[in-house]
């Protein structure tokens, strides 16, 4: 099956997967050289589904070389993954390229509004992932609480309370905040700021990105650095 979203067509100066290798390995671009464990993978479809969707490459090397893939197994792990280890199922779309007599697997993961999905941890158990630069990370509870508040059909009021002024305040001459500081700044507890920071991400005036290892929180159409 062919799928071209980001409009992948035959350029003057070499093939359109030659042009996303040469991007390297981001938020929205993964390289595979092998799929050996359906389990691990699912974590990957998990994270493209819940950030902003993305591409595995599969038979190519972590540092751009292109080795091909070696059988049709490659595809079945990867349907696996979403049948089977992703909850709901992660839905994908596969492309197989020929490069110079190599097999390339393009598969594709559009971003999900059924966020979020899951798949297994070392331990088995089910946890929602996300996408930041070359790496899954584990969601945390404020985005799985304003993923759960964004599929509400009557909408979400959000009163402007001394908490919610609090940190609107912080942000504008702040780059981002992470929870335990709003906990500081507006003097409530962690439940409290769980809540508000969800709902401010929900009604998309706030979100997040990650900073040394840690989510953080940033007013949405500003630029971080900004004071």
């Amino acid at each position: 099956m062919y799928f071209y979203p980001f409009n992948l067509t035959k350029m003057k100066n070499g093939h359109p997967i030659e042009a996303l290798i040469a991007q390297g390995e981001h938020q929205q671009l993964d390289f595979k050289f092998e799929v050996s464990d359906s389990k691990k993978i699912a974590r990957t479809l998990s994270a493209f589904a819940n950030t902003d969707g993305g591409r595995l490459l599969i038979g190519v090397k972590d540092n751009g070389n292109i080795a091909g893939v070696r059988s049709e197994e490659e595809f079945y792990m990867i349907e696996a993954a979403s049948t089977m280890y992703t909850r709901p199922s992660v839905p994908f779309t596969a492309t197989r390229w020929e490069i110079n007599g190599k097999t390339v697997l393009e598969v594709y993961i559009a971003p999900s509004k059924k966020k979020p999905h899951t798949a297994p941890d070392k331990d088995d158990k089910y946890k929602a992932y996300i996408r930041v630069a070359d790496e899954n990370k584990l969601a945390n509870e404020v985005l799985l609480l304003s993923w759960k508040k964004q599929e509400r059909t009557d909408g979400l009021l959000l009163p402007l309370t001394r908490p919610v002024k609090k940190i609107l305040d912080y942000l504008e001459s702040h780059p981002y905040i992470n929870i335990r500081q709003f906990c500081r700044v507006a003097h409530i507890k962690y439940p409290t700021a769980r809540n508000i920071l969800s709902d401010l991400i929900a009604v998309n005036t706030l979100k997040y990105t990650v900073v040394d290892k840690q989510i953080v929180y940033s007013m949405v159409g500003k630029r971080r650095g900004c004071s």
